[in-house]
């Protein structure tokens, strides 16, 4: 019974792969279903080495989506990196090389050459979003552009022991509810969440909402994962919508316009740099073109919808739903 129950573990894994029955990778590109003879046997080899326990919590995240990411999968080192050949199997097969990966915040598994071991549970990664990778910079704000600022100031008081960031939540030009303390490294912002806990935006409720935003609000989803880490704040896309980001830090110092990214399904983006942010110390003068208050420690992140001289949304007040993720000092 325990080995035809193992077996059954595994045929559902199968069964999930990316691609697998007609499916469709987080990046939104179709894959060939059964990938290459020498991936499915490297792959196969993995999964014959993990315990049941272990194989009931790769198949809770993989059909969930990373709904459920779970705890770690850890295996022993043995041939190809084992985390590259699930990520590919399960999630992007097109993948070449583990440094297109970055380990999640609260991935305890992921660890160092040192270790014989390492996390193979691919909703433990995101794809690194790089100067030289997809997706490159999207568009600049057009200078141009004028319109009144908002009425309400986006640079709150952080001196609150513990909180390393605020986040307020926007639909257009209208804050939407109080602004919510982070006090954990990270934190999870969605709509709508199976299980776990964070900032859920399904909860916040507006009269006389625009259509707009009641259709974006739909695609938000398992939404993001914003965590604080020794190099700066990174964003992790959950959703199965592109995310855009606009920070001080994504462009070059005394550049004046700030670039706009586009973070796709399943990506993490470095949205704001704690050097780089040292360096713009020097170079104080705000930006040409803002449709509010100028923080500089501020990152601004809308939700399916991108906004700059490539659209008709100018500005980030001109998108459905939108945040704005104040940091401290």
């Amino acid at each position: 019974m325990f080995r035809s129950r193992r077996t059954g573990l595994v045929r559902r894994l199968w069964r999930s792969r990316a691609g697998g029955d007609g499916g469709v990778s987080c990046c939104g590109l179709s894959e060939q279903p059964s990938g290459s003879p020498e991936l499915r046997a490297a792959a196969s080899a993995i999964l014959k080495r993990l315990k049941e326990q272990a194989l009931c919590a790769l198949l809770e995240a993989v059909e969930s989506r990373g709904a459920a990411p779970g705890g770690c999968v850890c295996v022993t080192r043995h041939g190809p990196p084992p985390h590259l050949l699930l990520c590919r199997l399960f999630r992007w097969p097109e993948l070449q090389h583990p440094g297109q990966l970055k380990a999640l915040c609260g991935c305890q598994g992921a660890g160092g050459s040192e270790n014989n071991s390492v996390c193979c549970n691919p909703y433990h990664y995101s794809r690194v979003c790089g100067p030289e990778s997809p997706p490159p910079p999207y568009s600049r704000l057009s200078p141009k552009i004028e319109q009144k600022p908002l009425d309400t100031s986006l640079s709150p008081d952080m001196s609150k022991q513990g909180h390393w960031c605020s986040v307020a939540y926007w639909e257009h030009r209208t804050r939407v509810g109080r602004l919510y303390a982070v006090c954990q490294p990270s934190v999870s912002i969605f709509y709508d969440l199976p299980q776990g806990s964070g900032f859920c935006l399904g909860q916040l409720n507006l009269e006389n909402r625009s259509e707009a935003a009641a259709r974006t609000r739909g695609k938000i989803g398992l939404g993001i994962v914003l965590s604080r880490e020794a190099d700066g704040v990174w964003a992790y896309n959950r959703s199965d919508h592109p995310i855009f980001v606009n920070s001080p830090t994504l462009d070059a110092p005394a550049c004046r316009p700030l670039v706009v990214r586009k973070v796709m399904p399943g990506y993490s983006l470095k949205v704001f740099d704690y050097k780089k942010s040292c360096v713009l110390r020097h170079h104080p003068t705000p930006p040409e073109h803002t449709d509010g208050p100028y923080d500089p420690h501020s990152v601004r992140i809308s939700f399916a919808k991108g906004w700059g001289p490539c659209y008709s949304r100018q500005m980030i007040t001109s998108c459905p739903c939108w945040l704005e993720v104040l940091l401290g000092r």
